[in-house]
């Protein structure tokens, strides 16, 4: 101790005792400081284990949870949620062909989504977007969504946009044997002759590099399905549909409205002629076209890829392209 002499107010001395501090005893020894320093290790130690075993989460400054890297690897089934055994090991492709029809796309997406994951199977919304001058070409779009799938998978879902599926018992799985028509002629809502493959047709990459794809003749609306069935037949692809289906015609929504959006009907030149005959050559052998930009999407927390697309034509070989 050492005496400090400091004055009060009025200015009269006052002794104060004043003790000297230490940050450690005088007796402090080597052995207490390992003691010390051995339990800040367990300490350490105790709060990594709690951290990755995943009971721990580290707000951030906006108050939500920050992702946690595993300790261990983990598969890929466990990070996803998923089951791979009971999910399979195909992947679809739903090639959307789009020209401005976004208030369905809006719909569609999130539907889509949401059905295929309840029927646990795997795919990627594939949106090709025409965005050249010329009229709408529904088989060369999807002609375009086969060639830029990728090579994650290996079936592709050609399917409208504005045809939502009600019934969860329709099929959406890998048509191994066949092509699969999920909007057969007795389910849906318009379209009821036996030769009709429209709206949602199912078949492997195989089948479809088979038929040389779809006719790029075709712009405007109308007829390239009825020639894609007789490539089905020439390629000598034997065609399913569903069967056990009991909803009929209520199968399906159709959300086109015919009187809002009117569909490009006009048959330019000799293209009503043109129009039955078969391509025996056209499709994915003479298809050109340029992808603009690629955009990865969103849409009501379901993820879609949209592919910008300049499809070009030969006026000499299809001058109905251009409307007159």
């Amino acid at each position: 101790m050492y005496f400090q002499t400091m004055f009060s107010s009025r200015r009269k001395p006052v002794l104060y005792f004043k003790e000297e501090r230490r940050f450690l005893p005088r007796r402090c020894s080597v052995w207490k400081l390992f003691g010390l320093c051995l339990l800040l290790l367990l300490v350490s130690l105790l709060w990594l284990q709690l951290s990755c075993s995943g009971d721990m989460a580290t707000p951030s400054h906006q108050g939500a949870s920050l992702p946690q890297q595993p300790c261990k690897p983990e598969s890929q089934a466990a990070a996803t949620g998923r089951d791979e055994t009971s999910w399979g090991p195909h992947t679809l492709t739903v090639v959307v062909p789009f020209r401005e029809r976004f208030e369905e796309l809006l719909i569609f997406v999130p539907f889509m989504h949401t059905f295929l994951n309840k029927k646990k199977i795997r795919h990627k919304i594939l949106i090709v977007n025409q965005v050249d001058h010329y009229r709408f070409n529904r088989a060369s779009l999807i002609n375009v969504g086969y060639l830029e799938s990728g090579n994650d998978t290996d079936y592709l879902a050609m399917h409208d946009v504005d045809l939502l599926p009600l019934n969860e018992a329709l099929d959406y799985s890998f048509p191994a044997d066949g092509p699969f028509h999920v909007a057969s002629p007795e389910l849906h809502p318009i379209y009821h002759y036996k030769t009709y493959v429209g709206g949602i047709l199912l078949l492997t990459k195989a089948h479809y590099h088979m038929c040389n794809g779809m006719s790029n003749r075709f712009w405007g609306w109308g007829r390239e399905d009825d020639e894609f069935y007789r490539r089905l037949r020439k390629a000598q692809l034997q065609l399913f549909r569903p069967s056990g289906i009991t909803t009929g015609y209520k199968t399906f929504m159709h959300v086109h409205d015919p009187a809002w959006r009117k569909r490009d009907q006009k048959r330019v030149a000799s293209q009503k002629q043109e129009q039955f005959k078969v391509d025996p050559e056209g499709g994915l052998s003479n298809l050109r076209y340029q992808v603009e930009s690629r955009q990865q999407l969103t849409i009501g927390g379901a993820p879609c890829t949209v592919i910008n697309t300049k499809l070009e034509c030969d006026q000499e070989e299809t001058p109905w392209c251009l409307l007159a």
